[in-house]
């Protein structure tokens, strides 16, 4: 295939005996597919006639005195159609992989090539390569999910904050805004964060709030208290309960002379509201108004 069927492809401008050519050759089915891909993108606005023109201006005065324009820029516009094939082809190729995500009031089960098992709770993510599963059994999360993992080779959890790594074995992994937390359930699980690494033998944790490590108690429970619809919480700030019960009931919720950093202990349902709302507002002395999907937590004594 000669070296320039590319550009004239794209462009429109092969002969009828040269596009024949062209499809009979080994790449055409791999330009044609990102070509397709190509087409469901949005690029960013390129205008060709305005960056000639600002071109042109920059170099006026050393340009030479006859010049051929229309070549240029349908040049410029076959360059700006290869650069959305390129990134086409990018984002093709890194997209691969299976990805699993919930909403608010939401729960899904993943079982991964191994069989390993992931539950995920409300707002989560996970992404994960079946393709190169059997190399690296490597899975991204953003949100909060239980892990049944199968024995056999190492399996990562990577979140923006921390790593966790094990053989096989049953954690929970939080990941939130300015909250990291990992609770390993049965076996030993190790975590990377801030690049210091901590063993963690069944029933204990490792929670970083705002960058602090807070101490925990051992956990007594076989797995993490939303598998059985209740979230539980031991000296957090107010305004993580807060945030939880708007995943667990797509709710919007606020406060008004309310001290959100103000530590909880305690558990709520996350399957009836009512009760949840006093499982919170009683030990922590608020008040609560519900009108609709707004909640409002305010101080006893106001007004």
């Amino acid at each position: 295939m000669q070296e320039n069927y590319l550009a004239k492809w794209l462009s429109g401008e092969l002969t009828e005996g040269e596009l024949k050519e062209f499809e009979n050759s080994e790449e055409y089915a791999s330009y044609q597919k990102l070509k397709e891909i190509s087409g469901a993108l949005e690029g960013p606005d390129f205008d060709v006639d305005q960056a000639w023109k600002r071109l042109k201006e920059e170099r006026i005065d050393q340009a030479p005195k006859v010049i051929s324009l229309n070549p240029f820029k349908k040049f410029l516009r076959v360059a700006a159609v290869i650069a959305i094939l390129l990134a086409s082809s990018y984002f093709y190729l890194s997209n691969l992989g299976e990805s699993v995500s919930t909403d608010y009031a939401q729960r899904t089960e993943v079982t991964l090539p191994d069989n390993s098992e992931i539950i995920l709770n409300a707002d989560s993510r996970v992404s994960f390569s079946e393709k190169k599963w059997d190399k690296k059994r490597d899975v991204s999360l953003e949100g909060e999910a239980f892990f049944k993992v199968a024995k056999g080779k190492k399996f990562t959890v990577t979140t923006s904050q921390g790593t966790i790594t094990v053989l096989g074995t049953q954690f929970n992994v939080e990941n939130r805004k300015n909250f990291f937390e990992v609770t390993c359930y049965e076996g030993l699980v190790s975590v990377t964060y801030d690049g210091k690494e901590t063993q963690l033998p069944a029933g204990n944790s490792f929670v970083i709030i705002k960058g602090e490590q807070l101490n925990t108690s051992e956990a007594k429970d076989i797995q993490p208290s939303w598998l059985n619809n209740e979230s539980s919480f031991e000296n957090i700030p107010l305004q993580y309960v807060f945030d939880e019960l708007e995943r667990q009931y797509n709710l919007k919720v606020k406060t008004e002379k309310v001290d959100t950093e103000l530590r909880f202990t305690g558990t709520f349902s996350n399957t009836d509201l009512d009760m949840a709302l006093k499982s919170i507002s009683s030990p922590s002395k608020l008040r609560y108004k519900l009108e609709g999907n707004n909640v409002l937590f305010y101080a006893e004594n106001t007004p």
